[in-house]
């Protein structure tokens, strides 16, 4: 933290403004910071950070320090951070937060998204180094025409300069669509070759051709994901999330009898996904709006805390009855012994059981042998 400096976040004349993302957090190393939550700046000639609720806390780091930027990916639990290695810091630096650091690098945590794009921005600002360009001195007496050669030397390289980030762009582009369409031939030469067998010699292919085959098709995921980065923190960006989670769970979910513990459906949209992962909070919140938008899916929690996601067709007096006939034909069950007839989680198994004892279809029997559920009789057997 000893590279930052204070600032008034006005930019120079000759300073260019390239990117800002709000939701950042500062870390000196390893170590958090008073600096929790705000926007980031990024320009031709520095970082600034401006604190969300402080205005007048605006921190500025010049690009002239990074020698080297590195990315952390996000997990389950922590979001995607920018590293930036940062060479020692000028004596001669205006006053900043810090004096002294004990580490030679410092870290930007994306709490809301936008680490790639910043990366990639900053990556192409420290390495074509406009600080160190000094503005062109013009003449006085007699510069007329030698301002008009260099205001047209400078559209020269301008325009030099935008076809040159043309070609490199379009480069890139086709060195994606290449690999591309190296795995998507890859992949029909396998399908190809398993649609013969099967025709040829009734599926008698082999295991290894079946679960490459399988790994393909998982693959190929959503098309087109919705991220954060597409809508920021707004409430659209729940909303569409809502819409694609219910169109990609609704046909799973009449497969498995009409109700899906979230952690099931976290895991199976993360892997439809690919590498646009999808943060916990952000699939409670998005499941939250479905009511509002009347999908064909909802979100159900369960007086224990169990959350599920459930057709909005599906009917709890149904289950219940259900669930009270299963138990009165085995005479008494386990959760664990209901989620092997039923084939669901046992999780469920027992949310189930409990819900048809609150309504005073079943009845308990809680031992050391753990907990059971019988018929309530009371209801059925005259005394």
């Amino acid at each position: 933290m000893d590279r930052f400096s204070w600032s008034d976040g006005i930019l120079s004349a000759e300073e260019q403004l390239i990117t800002q993302q709000n939701g950042v957090r500062i870390y000196d190393g390893t170590q958090k910071t008073a600096f929790d939550y705000g926007k980031l700046v990024l320009t031709s000639h520095r970082v600034v950070w401006k604190d969300h609720k402080d205005q007048k806390c605006i921190l500025t780091l010049p690009l002239s320090y990074v020698v080297q930027i590195e990315e952390e990916g996000s997990t389950l639990t922590k979001s995607a951070k920018s590293v930036l290695h940062l060479s020692p810091a000028d004596p001669r630096r205006p006053s900043g937060p810090s004096t002294s650091s004990a580490f030679s690098f410092i870290r930007f945590s994306f709490t809301e998204g936008g680490q790639k794009e910043f990366h990639r921005t900053i990556s192409e600002a420290v390495q074509r180094k406009r600080w160190e360009v000094r503005p062109a001195q013009t003449q006085a007496v007699g510069s007329n025409q030698k301002q008009l050669r260099t205001g047209i030397s400078g559209i020269e390289k301008s325009i030099q300069q935008k076809h040159m980030d043309t070609d490199r762009n379009i480069s890139q582009a086709f060195e994606d669509l290449s690999k591309l369409m190296d795995k998507a031939k890859e992949m029909v030469a396998i399908s190809r070759n398993i649609s013969t067998k099967l025709r040829e010699k009734q599926g008698d292919i082999t295991e290894d051709e079946t679960l490459q085959f399988k790994s393909y098709l998982l693959s190929l995921g959503i098309d087109d994901p919705v991220t954060r980065d597409a809508f920021g923190s707004s409430n659209k960006y729940f909303q569409e999330l809502a819409k694609q989670i219910s169109d990609v769970m609704e046909q799973p979910l009449k497969t498995s009898g009409g109700v899906m513990t979230l952690s099931d459906v976290y895991c199976r949209l993360n892997r439809a996904r690919g590498l646009e992962l999808l943060s916990p909070d952000d699939l409670v919140n998005a499941c939250r709006t479905m009511d509002l938008l009347q999908l064909p899916v909802r979100l159900h929690v369960f007086e224990s805390g169990v959350m599920v996601l459930q057709l909005r067709s599906h009917s709890n007096e149904a289950t219940v009855a259900d669930t009270e006939r299963t138990v009165e034909k085995s005479g008494s069950l386990t959760a664990e012994e209901l989620a092997k007839i039923i084939g669901s989680s046992v999780v469920l198994s027992k949310e189930r059981l409990l819900t048809a004892e609150k309504l005073g279809k079943l009845c308990r029997d809680e031992s050391t042998e753990g907990l059971r559920f019988f018929p309530n009789l009371l209801l059925t057997k005259a005394l």
